[in-house]
């Protein structure tokens, strides 16, 4: 992934490398081939919760090795508003779309989870974005949503972003739609099929789509409660939807195993029926599965709870966040409060085998510095390059829970680390080298959150 135009430019003779006709690669083998080492990350940085009075930022963090600011946060495109709390965030177009004529990944859709605005910044100087469009909160209200949460492209060139409240903070949440021009479409859904939600992942050839479930936003906001989980206020189920008729098929309760369901990836193979979901308080990785005559999910990975001075209650490991391989070979997931990066081999999908881990931050991580730096929270928000050789990762969860569970984050600031992976071997090594600090910024510390690559990434790209 050079800085120049990447594999989704347009050649002088009109055709995009690959032989696609838009944006992405043919196929998730096509970007493993065809994709260079990334040379820039897009961060989120926010100060929500620190005593630093700015606004949340896009950073673009120089990962070229070969560059002068080499880990260095290089540009930031500040936000008009102050206290958006920027959280995940996604691209206009990307591979769903690659066979439309016309479309481009260039710009990224950027939802504020406690403000409910969605910014659109354009990409096209890579190193110098530009903000160029806010949808303010009143024209989400509209439709009776709020607390914007995962941003998916859809083939058609639409967008569609997970909702996690209705316009109160309460439930239900929905989904909301976007069209090309970033102008608000409406409710993507019936209003009613689900009453959590949170993140969601689609395989348009199986026509269905599945989705998580967090909590209410007034429940999650001011930070993490025991008395809302022993109330059921927390989710526990994930939806199978049909993709087509924008309807819930099948709902699975994962039970008290299944905890607070967050990220759901599917393989990225556009013929796989099977995926995971990390359960972050119970913290277990479910595999879902098409069983034929219906969706089926099973626990295949227990994290232990551990016992820890000072605290009340046995640690859970709580993974907050999962990927699969661009080669659906490995799955990683984090445990922020143990502090721990963990490796898969996932090549029997219904029996992952632990490969390698790495520990770096947390309860129980390795306390050794990173370049001087002490880490002030665990492995949280992943990225691993198209190639698979490299993962990355961020500190920051959210706001009121870091400062519930890692106090320092706030006054330090997140930093983000690296591992050189090898594939091959199935081993993972922190690179001691490699630190982007978000703690020495000119306004002030920052948290950082979600990281994506201009060309795409292993969460957020999806085959038809």
């Amino acid at each position: 992934m050079s800085d120049a135009r990447g594999p989704n430019e347009t050649s002088t003779d009109g055709a995009q490398p690959g032989g696609s006709e838009g944006p992405g690669y043919t196929t998730p083998q096509a970007a493993i081939e065809e994709s260079t080492p990334e040379k820039v990350a897009y961060v989120m940085g926010l100060y929500v919760g620190t005593d630093v009075d700015a606004p949340d930022f896009l950073g673009v963090v120089d990962v070229d090795p070969d560059s002068d600011t080499y880990t260095e946060v290089i540009d930031r495109v500040e936000m008009p508003n102050r206290g958006d709390e920027l959280h995940h965030f996604g691209w206009n177009a990307c591979s769903s779309s690659c066979h439309t004529e016309g479309l481009e990944r260039r710009h990224l859709v950027i939802p504020g989870q406690r403000s409910s605005r969605i910014h659109i910044v354009d990409t096209n100087d890579r190193r110098n974005p530009e903000l160029t469009k806010v949808i303010e909160p009143e024209e989400v209200f509209e439709h009776d949503l709020s607390a914007p949460h995962t941003v998916h492209c859809i083939p058609d060139g639409n967008i569609l972003i997970s909702m996690l409240g209705d316009r109160d903070g309460d439930l239900p949440g929905g989904f909301l739609a976007l069209d090309e021009d970033f102008e608000v479409e409406g409710r993507w859904e019936p209003p009613g099929e689900i009453e959590m939600n949170y993140d969601y992942w689609y395989q348009p050839r199986h026509d269905v789509m599945v989705s998580s479930e967090w909590a209410a936003p007034k429940t999650y906001y001011p930070g993490f409660d025991l008395d809302d989980v022993e109330a059921g206020n927390y989710g526990q189920r994930i939806h199978v939807w049909d993709w087509e008729d924008r309807t819930v098929e099948q709902t699975l309760d994962l039970g008290e195993e299944g905890l607070i369901p967050l990220e759901v990836r599917f393989l990225h193979s556009p013929e796989a029926t099977h995926g995971y979901v990390g359960a972050a308080l119970s913290s277990n990785v479910f595999h879902f599965y098409d069983a034929g005559d219906e969706w089926r999910a099973e626990s295949v990975i227990d994290v232990d709870a551990r016992e820890h001075e000072g605290w009340e209650m046995p640690v859970p490991g709580l993974v907050t966040d999962l990927l699969v391989s661009m080669d659906d070979r490995y799955l990683f997931f984090s445990n922020w409060l143990h502090g721990d990066v963990r490796m898969y081999d996932i090549s029997d999908p219904s029996n992952p085998r632990l490969a390698d881990r790495i520990w770096a931050g947390g309860h129980f991580g390795d306390p050794a510095p990173v370049q001087n730096r002490e880490l002030a929270g665990g492995p949280q928000m992943l990225q691993l390059s198209l190639d698979g050789e490299r993962l990355y990762w961020t500190t920051s969860l959210f706001s009121s829970w870091d400062n519930q569970f890692y106090p320092e984050e706030a006054e330090r600031g997140s930093v983000m680390l690296k591992a050189d992976v090898n594939p091959r071997r199935g081993t993972m090594q922190l690179d001691e080298e490699f630190l982007v600090d978000f703690g020495e910024l000119p306004t002030g510390p920052a948290r950082a959150h979600e990281i994506r690559w201009p060309d795409g990434d292993c969460t957020s790209d999806v085959w038809q």
